[in-house]
Protein backbone atom coordinates (compact mmCIF):
# COMPACT_ATOMS: atom_id res chain seq x y z
CA UNK A 1 0.00 0.00 0.00
CA UNK A 2 1.59 3.65 -0.89
CA UNK A 3 2.28 5.62 2.20
CA UNK A 4 0.24 8.54 0.50
CA UNK A 5 -2.98 5.89 -0.18
CA UNK A 6 -5.89 8.16 0.76
CA UNK A 7 -4.79 11.20 -0.41
CA UNK A 8 -6.54 11.89 -3.49
CA UNK A 9 -9.96 11.22 -1.76
CA UNK A 10 -9.03 13.45 1.16
CA UNK A 11 -8.27 15.80 -1.73
CA UNK A 12 -11.58 15.46 -3.00
CA UNK A 13 -13.41 15.88 0.02
CA UNK A 14 -11.49 18.69 0.93
CA UNK A 15 -12.94 20.13 -2.61
CA UNK A 16 -16.46 19.63 -2.03
CA UNK A 17 -16.18 21.24 1.57
CA UNK A 18 -14.53 24.18 -0.47
CA UNK A 19 -17.74 24.29 -2.94
CA UNK A 20 -20.01 23.88 -0.37
CA UNK A 21 -18.96 26.81 1.95
CA UNK A 22 -18.56 29.47 -1.16
CA UNK A 23 -22.16 28.02 -2.45
CA UNK A 24 -23.78 28.54 1.32
CA UNK A 25 -21.79 32.08 0.63
CA UNK A 26 -23.07 33.04 -2.39
CA UNK A 27 -26.35 32.19 -0.86
CA UNK A 28 -26.44 33.97 1.88
CA UNK A 29 -24.62 37.86 0.43
CA UNK A 30 -24.28 37.30 -3.29
CA UNK A 31 -22.40 41.26 -2.69
CA UNK A 32 -20.20 39.48 -0.13
CA UNK A 33 -19.31 36.01 -1.79
CA UNK A 34 -15.37 35.57 -1.68
CA UNK A 35 -14.64 34.33 -5.16
CA UNK A 36 -13.71 30.83 -6.10
CA UNK A 37 -10.06 29.46 -7.02
CA UNK A 38 -9.82 26.40 -9.42
CA UNK A 39 -6.64 24.49 -7.59
CA UNK A 40 -6.50 21.06 -8.04
CA UNK A 41 -3.05 19.92 -5.94
CA UNK A 42 -1.50 16.91 -7.13
CA UNK A 43 0.03 14.25 -4.38
CA UNK A 44 3.26 15.54 -3.01
CA UNK A 45 6.33 14.06 -4.27
CA UNK A 46 9.13 13.53 -1.51
CA UNK A 47 12.29 15.05 -2.58
CA UNK A 48 14.64 14.36 -0.37
CA UNK A 49 14.36 12.02 3.57
CA UNK A 50 16.88 12.35 6.78
CA UNK A 51 16.97 12.14 10.12
CA UNK A 52 15.30 14.12 12.49
CA UNK A 53 17.67 15.15 15.37
CA UNK A 54 18.90 18.21 16.04
CA UNK A 55 21.87 18.71 18.90
CA UNK A 56 22.80 21.24 20.98
CA UNK A 57 24.75 24.63 18.93
CA UNK A 58 28.48 23.54 18.67
CA UNK A 59 28.70 25.94 15.47
CA UNK A 60 29.70 24.38 12.25
CA UNK A 61 30.69 20.91 14.74
CA UNK A 62 26.88 21.04 15.38
CA UNK A 63 24.91 17.68 15.46
CA UNK A 64 21.94 18.44 12.99
CA UNK A 65 20.77 15.57 11.31
CA UNK A 66 17.81 16.41 8.93
CA UNK A 67 16.67 18.21 5.58
CA UNK A 68 15.16 20.92 4.95
CA UNK A 69 14.80 24.27 3.81
CA UNK A 70 13.11 24.04 0.43
CA UNK A 71 12.92 26.55 -2.15
CA UNK A 72 11.08 26.71 -5.63
CA UNK A 73 11.25 28.67 -9.12
CA UNK A 74 9.13 28.01 -12.01
CA UNK A 75 10.27 28.59 -15.87
CA UNK A 76 9.27 27.14 -19.04
CA UNK A 77 8.05 23.48 -18.84
CA UNK A 78 9.81 22.60 -15.35
CA UNK A 79 10.37 23.17 -11.52
CA UNK A 80 13.65 24.46 -10.09
CA UNK A 81 14.39 23.19 -6.74
CA UNK A 82 16.76 23.44 -3.40
CA UNK A 83 17.08 22.48 -0.29
CA UNK A 84 19.30 21.53 2.58
CA UNK A 85 20.91 18.34 4.34
CA UNK A 86 22.00 19.44 7.42
CA UNK A 87 23.62 16.39 7.61
CA UNK A 88 26.00 16.59 5.15
CA UNK A 89 25.42 20.59 5.19
CA UNK A 90 25.21 21.11 1.90
CA UNK A 91 22.70 22.90 -0.57
CA UNK A 92 21.24 20.52 -3.18
CA UNK A 93 19.32 21.16 -6.67
CA UNK A 94 16.95 19.26 -8.64
CA UNK A 95 14.93 19.71 -11.74
CA UNK A 96 11.59 18.17 -11.66
CA UNK A 97 8.84 18.39 -15.06
CA UNK A 98 5.41 19.17 -13.87
CA UNK A 99 4.39 15.36 -13.12
CA UNK A 100 7.38 15.48 -10.56
CA UNK A 101 9.81 13.84 -11.95
CA UNK A 102 12.97 14.80 -11.50
CA UNK A 103 14.70 15.74 -14.86
CA UNK A 104 18.23 15.03 -13.92
CA UNK A 105 20.07 11.40 -12.63
CA UNK A 106 20.40 12.85 -8.95
CA UNK A 107 20.58 16.16 -7.24
CA UNK A 108 23.92 18.42 -7.92
CA UNK A 109 25.37 19.46 -4.80
CA UNK A 110 25.48 23.90 -5.01
CA UNK A 111 27.58 24.67 -2.61
CA UNK A 112 30.63 21.93 -1.85
CA UNK A 113 31.15 22.97 1.44
CA UNK A 114 30.89 20.19 3.69
CA UNK A 115 32.30 21.14 6.80
CA UNK A 116 30.31 24.10 6.89
CA UNK A 117 26.63 24.88 7.49
CA UNK A 118 24.52 26.26 4.38
CA UNK A 119 21.34 27.18 4.90
CA UNK A 120 17.98 28.47 3.48
CA UNK A 121 18.70 28.58 -0.13
CA UNK A 122 16.77 30.78 -2.93
CA UNK A 123 16.23 29.77 -6.41
CA UNK A 124 15.85 32.78 -9.49
CA UNK A 125 15.65 31.25 -13.09
CA UNK A 126 15.59 32.91 -16.59
CA UNK A 127 16.64 30.74 -20.01
CA UNK A 128 19.64 28.31 -19.11
CA UNK A 129 20.88 30.92 -15.96
CA UNK A 130 19.86 29.53 -12.82
CA UNK A 131 20.76 31.51 -9.92
CA UNK A 132 20.75 30.03 -6.32
CA UNK A 133 21.84 32.02 -3.09
CA UNK A 134 21.62 30.87 0.29
CA UNK A 135 23.48 31.75 4.01
CA UNK A 136 26.62 30.01 5.17
CA UNK A 137 27.75 29.48 8.05
CA UNK A 138 31.21 30.78 8.11
CA UNK A 139 32.75 32.26 11.68
CA UNK A 140 35.02 35.09 9.85
CA UNK A 141 34.89 36.88 13.26
CA UNK A 142 32.12 38.86 15.01
CA UNK A 143 29.44 37.72 17.32
CA UNK A 144 27.48 36.00 14.41
CA UNK A 145 28.64 33.59 11.40
CA UNK A 146 27.01 34.17 8.35
CA UNK A 147 28.13 34.90 4.99
CA UNK A 148 25.77 35.18 1.91
CA UNK A 149 26.70 33.23 -0.76
CA UNK A 150 25.63 32.67 -4.78
CA UNK A 151 26.25 30.26 -7.15
CA UNK A 152 25.23 30.15 -11.37
CA UNK A 153 24.71 27.97 -13.63
CA UNK A 154 24.62 28.06 -17.02
CA UNK A 155 23.44 25.14 -18.34
CA UNK A 156 20.22 24.88 -16.45
CA UNK A 157 21.32 23.67 -13.25
CA UNK A 158 23.28 20.55 -14.40
CA UNK A 159 26.64 22.31 -13.64
CA UNK A 160 27.29 24.99 -11.16
CA UNK A 161 30.18 27.88 -10.53
CA UNK A 162 32.46 27.92 -7.46
CA UNK A 163 30.16 29.89 -4.85
CA UNK A 164 30.93 33.73 -4.42
CA UNK A 165 30.97 35.33 -1.16
CA UNK A 166 28.91 38.52 -1.60
CA UNK A 167 28.87 40.01 1.71
CA UNK A 168 32.07 39.54 3.18
CA UNK A 169 31.41 40.79 6.19
CA UNK A 170 31.43 40.07 10.19
CA UNK A 171 28.06 41.89 10.98
CA UNK A 172 26.28 38.21 10.83
CA UNK A 173 24.81 38.09 7.24
CA UNK A 174 21.29 36.20 6.51
CA UNK A 175 20.20 37.02 9.95
CA UNK A 176 17.11 38.77 10.73
CA UNK A 177 17.08 40.09 13.94
CA UNK A 178 13.83 40.24 16.30
CA UNK A 179 15.73 41.44 19.30
CA UNK A 180 18.76 40.23 20.64
CA UNK A 181 18.05 36.92 21.60
CA UNK A 182 15.63 35.81 18.70
CA UNK A 183 16.23 35.66 15.18
CA UNK A 184 15.62 34.09 11.46
CA UNK A 185 18.36 33.11 9.36
CA UNK A 186 17.19 33.09 5.42
CA UNK A 187 17.12 36.84 6.11
CA UNK A 188 17.73 37.19 1.96
CA UNK A 189 16.10 37.28 -0.92
CA UNK A 190 17.56 37.00 -4.85
CA UNK A 191 15.19 37.69 -8.44
CA UNK A 192 16.48 37.75 -12.13
CA UNK A 193 15.31 39.60 -15.33
CA UNK A 194 16.38 40.38 -18.28
CA UNK A 195 19.75 38.99 -17.17
CA UNK A 196 19.94 41.72 -14.27
CA UNK A 197 20.06 39.63 -10.85
CA UNK A 198 19.77 41.58 -7.58
CA UNK A 199 20.63 39.88 -4.42
CA UNK A 200 19.47 41.14 -0.91
CA UNK A 201 20.20 40.02 2.47
CA UNK A 202 19.87 41.89 6.24
CA UNK A 203 23.18 41.29 8.66
CA UNK A 204 22.38 40.48 12.76
CA UNK A 205 23.93 43.96 13.35
CA UNK A 206 21.55 45.70 11.18
CA UNK A 207 22.25 46.37 7.63
CA UNK A 208 19.96 45.83 4.86
CA UNK A 209 22.07 45.41 1.32
CA UNK A 210 21.81 44.93 -2.31
CA UNK A 211 24.33 43.66 -4.54
CA UNK A 212 23.28 43.55 -8.65
CA UNK A 213 24.54 41.80 -11.65
CA UNK A 214 24.65 42.66 -15.16
CA UNK A 215 25.70 39.61 -16.96
CA UNK A 216 23.40 36.98 -15.43
CA UNK A 217 25.07 36.39 -11.83
CA UNK A 218 28.80 36.39 -13.30
CA UNK A 219 30.06 39.49 -11.85
CA UNK A 220 28.17 41.13 -8.75
CA UNK A 221 28.91 44.92 -7.67
CA UNK A 222 29.64 45.99 -4.07
CA UNK A 223 26.96 45.70 -2.01
CA UNK A 224 24.56 48.51 -1.52
CA UNK A 225 23.44 49.97 1.80
CA UNK A 226 19.60 50.65 1.47
CA UNK A 227 18.67 50.89 5.45
CA UNK A 228 19.31 49.95 9.16
CA UNK A 229 21.91 49.70 11.87
CA UNK A 230 22.90 48.29 15.08
CA UNK A 231 19.62 50.93 16.32
CA UNK A 232 17.30 50.21 13.85
CA UNK A 233 17.60 46.79 12.32
CA UNK A 234 16.41 45.57 8.98
CA UNK A 235 14.85 41.97 8.51
CA UNK A 236 13.37 39.78 5.92
CA UNK A 237 13.60 41.34 2.97
CA UNK A 238 11.72 40.88 -0.45
CA UNK A 239 12.56 41.73 -3.63
CA UNK A 240 10.44 41.57 -7.05
CA UNK A 241 11.02 43.18 -10.57
CA UNK A 242 8.19 45.03 -12.76
CA UNK A 243 7.51 44.80 -16.00
CA UNK A 244 9.81 47.86 -16.91
CA UNK A 245 12.71 46.25 -15.12
CA UNK A 246 12.05 48.47 -12.01
CA UNK A 247 13.01 46.43 -8.58
CA UNK A 248 11.09 46.64 -5.52
CA UNK A 249 12.57 45.86 -2.08
CA UNK A 250 10.32 45.51 1.15
CA UNK A 251 11.31 44.44 4.67
CA UNK A 252 10.35 45.54 8.61
CA UNK A 253 12.62 46.04 11.17
CA UNK A 254 13.56 44.43 14.65
CA UNK A 255 13.74 45.61 18.29
CA UNK A 256 10.05 47.08 17.95
CA UNK A 257 6.73 45.80 18.83
CA UNK A 258 5.00 48.40 16.71
CA UNK A 259 7.50 47.32 13.61
CA UNK A 260 5.73 48.38 9.81
CA UNK A 261 6.46 47.20 6.25
CA UNK A 262 9.22 49.55 4.69
CA UNK A 263 9.03 49.85 0.72
CA UNK A 264 11.63 51.09 -1.49
CA UNK A 265 12.59 50.78 -5.21
CA UNK A 266 15.31 51.63 -8.22
CA UNK A 267 15.76 51.77 -11.47
CA UNK A 268 19.54 51.18 -10.75
CA UNK A 269 20.40 49.25 -7.50
CA UNK A 270 23.74 49.16 -8.22
CA UNK A 271 23.61 52.99 -7.14
CA UNK A 272 20.83 52.82 -4.33
CA UNK A 273 17.36 52.86 -3.69
CA UNK A 274 14.62 55.66 -3.08
CA UNK A 275 13.73 56.62 0.42
CA UNK A 276 11.67 54.36 2.00
CA UNK A 277 8.12 54.77 3.19
CA UNK A 278 5.89 52.72 6.02
CA UNK A 279 3.43 51.07 4.62
CA UNK A 280 0.02 51.01 6.56
CA UNK A 281 1.84 52.03 10.03
CA UNK A 282 0.39 51.05 13.05
CA UNK A 283 0.74 49.72 16.48
CA UNK A 284 0.54 45.97 15.27
CA UNK A 285 3.61 44.27 14.54
CA UNK A 286 4.06 44.00 10.34
CA UNK A 287 6.85 40.55 10.13
CA UNK A 288 8.11 39.17 7.50
CA UNK A 289 6.72 40.93 4.22
CA UNK A 290 6.72 39.65 0.69
CA UNK A 291 6.30 41.23 -2.24
CA UNK A 292 5.51 40.52 -6.08
CA UNK A 293 4.28 42.81 -8.95
CA UNK A 294 2.26 41.48 -11.62
CA UNK A 295 2.63 41.96 -15.34
CA UNK A 296 0.36 44.77 -15.67
CA UNK A 297 2.75 46.92 -12.90
CA UNK A 298 0.36 46.20 -9.68
CA UNK A 299 2.35 45.60 -6.53
CA UNK A 300 1.46 43.45 -4.19
CA UNK A 301 2.44 42.76 -0.66
CA UNK A 302 1.67 40.07 2.00
CA UNK A 303 2.88 39.85 5.44
CA UNK A 304 2.24 39.07 9.44
CA UNK A 305 0.33 41.31 11.62
CA UNK A 306 -0.16 40.49 15.18
CA UNK A 307 -1.37 42.09 17.88
CA UNK A 308 1.24 44.34 19.91
CA UNK A 309 3.91 42.30 19.69
CA UNK A 310 6.02 39.93 17.42
CA UNK A 311 3.77 36.09 16.72
CA UNK A 312 0.40 37.32 19.34
CA UNK A 313 -2.67 36.21 17.83
CA UNK A 314 -0.60 36.63 14.02
CA UNK A 315 -2.85 36.68 10.84
CA UNK A 316 -1.49 37.13 7.20
CA UNK A 317 -3.00 40.06 5.41
CA UNK A 318 -2.50 41.44 1.78
CA UNK A 319 -2.47 44.86 0.69
CA UNK A 320 -1.80 46.18 -3.18
CA UNK A 321 -1.38 49.54 -5.01
CA UNK A 322 -1.74 50.16 -8.91
CA UNK A 323 1.92 50.95 -9.79
CA UNK A 324 3.00 51.18 -5.92
CA UNK A 325 3.49 55.14 -6.14
CA UNK A 326 0.05 55.62 -4.19
CA UNK A 327 -1.52 54.34 -1.03
CA UNK A 328 -2.14 50.48 -0.88
CA UNK A 329 -5.38 49.39 0.24
CA UNK A 330 -6.16 48.76 3.36
CA UNK A 331 -4.92 45.28 4.54
CA UNK A 332 -7.37 42.31 4.32
CA UNK A 333 -6.70 39.61 6.83
CA UNK A 334 -6.92 36.49 4.22
CA UNK A 335 -5.77 33.67 6.93
CA UNK A 336 -9.15 33.57 8.44
CA UNK A 337 -8.82 34.12 12.37
CA UNK A 338 -6.70 31.21 12.76
CA UNK A 339 -2.82 31.57 13.96
CA UNK A 340 -0.79 31.84 11.07
CA UNK A 341 2.85 33.41 10.06
CA UNK A 342 5.57 33.69 7.53
CA UNK A 343 3.68 34.19 4.16
CA UNK A 344 4.59 33.34 0.53
CA UNK A 345 3.13 35.07 -2.34
CA UNK A 346 3.01 34.31 -6.11
CA UNK A 347 1.53 36.63 -8.71
CA UNK A 348 0.64 35.45 -12.41
CA UNK A 349 -1.54 38.09 -14.02
CA UNK A 350 -4.58 38.71 -12.41
CA UNK A 351 -4.51 35.39 -10.27
CA UNK A 352 -2.83 35.96 -6.90
CA UNK A 353 -1.72 33.00 -4.36
CA UNK A 354 -0.72 33.88 -0.95
CA UNK A 355 0.14 30.65 1.15
CA UNK A 356 1.01 30.51 5.06
CA UNK A 357 2.56 28.33 8.05
CA UNK A 358 -0.40 27.18 9.82
CA UNK A 359 -0.31 26.81 13.63
CA UNK A 360 -3.24 25.35 15.19
CA UNK A 361 -4.26 25.97 19.06
CA UNK A 362 -1.72 25.54 21.55
CA UNK A 363 0.66 24.36 19.20
CA UNK A 364 4.22 25.30 19.28
CA UNK A 365 5.00 24.83 15.81
CA UNK A 366 3.54 25.42 12.39
CA UNK A 367 1.89 21.94 11.33
CA UNK A 368 0.78 22.38 7.41
CA UNK A 369 0.16 25.44 5.09
CA UNK A 370 -2.79 27.28 4.73
CA UNK A 371 -3.62 29.40 1.35
CA UNK A 372 -5.85 31.62 -0.42
CA UNK A 373 -6.27 32.61 -3.75
CA UNK A 374 -7.38 35.62 -5.74
CA UNK A 375 -8.56 35.79 -9.64
CA UNK A 376 -9.51 39.43 -9.71
CA UNK A 377 -5.88 40.79 -8.80
CA UNK A 378 -6.40 41.00 -5.02
CA UNK A 379 -9.83 42.71 -5.31
CA UNK A 380 -11.60 39.86 -2.86
CA UNK A 381 -9.73 36.26 -2.05
CA UNK A 382 -10.95 32.89 -1.28
CA UNK A 383 -11.63 31.30 1.77
CA UNK A 384 -8.44 30.46 3.86
CA UNK A 385 -7.81 26.86 3.35
CA UNK A 386 -5.24 24.39 3.77
CA UNK A 387 -3.18 23.07 1.24
CA UNK A 388 -3.81 19.06 0.80
CA UNK A 389 -1.21 16.68 1.92
CA UNK A 390 0.64 19.11 4.30
CA UNK A 391 -0.84 18.60 7.70
CA UNK A 392 0.03 14.85 8.11
CA UNK A 393 0.62 13.58 11.80
CA UNK A 394 2.86 10.80 10.76
CA UNK A 395 5.27 13.39 9.90
CA UNK A 396 5.46 15.51 12.24
CA UNK A 397 5.19 19.33 12.07
CA UNK A 398 6.56 21.82 9.35
CA UNK A 399 10.49 21.74 8.76
CA UNK A 400 12.17 25.30 9.04
CA UNK A 401 14.56 24.64 11.74
CA UNK A 402 16.57 27.40 11.08
CA UNK A 403 14.36 29.83 10.18
CA UNK A 404 10.75 30.35 8.37
CA UNK A 405 11.82 32.99 5.78
CA UNK A 406 11.70 30.98 2.95
CA UNK A 407 10.84 31.34 -0.84
CA UNK A 408 8.84 28.21 -1.52
CA UNK A 409 5.81 29.08 -4.05
CA UNK A 410 5.56 30.12 -7.30
CA UNK A 411 2.82 30.54 -9.83
CA UNK A 412 3.40 31.08 -13.56
CA UNK A 413 1.32 32.54 -16.26
CA UNK A 414 -0.42 29.19 -17.27
CA UNK A 415 -1.78 28.66 -14.01
CA UNK A 416 1.17 25.81 -13.29
CA UNK A 417 1.74 26.49 -9.16
CA UNK A 418 4.46 24.70 -7.21
CA UNK A 419 5.32 24.66 -3.77
CA UNK A 420 8.01 23.17 -1.49
CA UNK A 421 7.19 21.66 2.35
CA UNK A 422 9.57 20.19 4.57
CA UNK A 423 8.39 18.42 7.39
CA UNK A 424 10.18 16.79 10.70
CA UNK A 425 9.13 14.50 13.30
CA UNK A 426 11.68 14.63 15.81
CA UNK A 427 13.33 10.95 16.28
CA UNK A 428 12.07 9.67 13.68
CA UNK A 429 12.20 11.01 10.05
CA UNK A 430 12.33 14.46 8.30
CA UNK A 431 11.17 14.98 4.45
CA UNK A 432 11.41 17.44 1.98
CA UNK A 433 8.24 17.24 -0.47
CA UNK A 434 7.36 18.82 -3.67
CA UNK A 435 3.70 19.65 -4.68
CA UNK A 436 2.29 20.85 -7.57
CA UNK A 437 -1.18 22.49 -8.78
CA UNK A 438 -2.85 23.83 -11.66
CA UNK A 439 -5.68 27.17 -11.27
CA UNK A 440 -7.89 26.38 -14.03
Amino acid sequence: MSELDGFTTMKRMAYLVAVLFLAAACKADPESMMQAAALDWDEPVKVASGQAYQGPWRMNDSEFLYVDDPAVALHAENTFMAWVDNAEQEVYFQVFDHDGQARMDGPVNVSGSGDVFSWLPRVAVEGETVIIAWEEILFTGGSHGGEILVARSGDGGRSFSEPVNLSNTTAGAGKGRLNPQRWDNGSLDVVIRDGQVHVAWTEYEGALRVASSNDSGQRFSEPVHVAGDDDAPTRAPSLAVGPDGRVWLAWTVGDNAAADIHLAWSDAPENGFSDARRIHASNDHADSPVIAVANDGRVHLAWTSSEGRPFRNSRIVHAHDADGSGPFSEPVVISGDKTAAYPQLAVAGARVLASWESVPRGARRPIGIGHAASDDGGGTFSAPGEIPGTARPEYGVNGGNQGLLMRKLALDERGRVALGHATFQEGEASHVWLLHGQWH
